[in-house]
């Protein structure tokens, strides 16, 4: 083996290697049923990142105006007892949350109905924690996702 060869696949990581050793992962979400591209395929990242930023926004601005009044560090705080409230309230009725509905993506069931209110809370708790949310499965979803049996979608 090419030592330059080597080197690529090391930094290419662990999924090139094996898509140059032929096998076949598919395309995000095959494996839930979910269609490749258009509505109801796996949210992308940058619009799932980009709908957290702007919920958390909303959340520290509510928290700063209205609970903590200007002290920035009750303001952090508190805004995560906002997001997690606005996370189970509108991810349990509505299936999105305000960033979500602006960047046009929605959470599901892996069956692809309505997200039950308990899955819904157990998601948010989850989020919430940050960490859960950061471990991925091959088909980008977070570990609070899969817990829930969940799956973010377009709309």
């Amino acid at each position: 083996m090419d030592k330059r060869q080597a080197i690529g696949s090391w930094l290419s990581g662990p999924r090139a290697a094996a898509e140059d050793m032929g096998v076949d992962f598919g395309y995000r979400g095959e494996r839930l049923g979910l269609p490749e591209a258009g509505p109801g395929s796996v949210a992308p990242l940058g619009r799932r990142f980009g709908a957290i930023f702007i919920d958390w926004a909303l959340c520290l601005l509510v928290a700063n105006g209205l609970i903590a009044q200007g002290n920035a560090h009750r303001a952090g705080n508190w805004a995560i007892v906002v997001f997690l409230v606005l996370s189970v309230l509108t991810v349990g009725t509505i299936g999105c949350t305000p960033g979500k509905r602006l960047l046009r993506l929605r959470v599901v069931s892996e069956n692809g109905g309505r997200l039950t209110f308990p899955r819904a809370v157990l998601r948010s708790v989850l989020l919430a924690l940050v960490v859960p949310a950061m471990v991925w499965d091959r088909d980008t979803r977070g570990l609070h996702d899969r817990l829930a049996k969940a799956v973010q979608v377009r709309m």
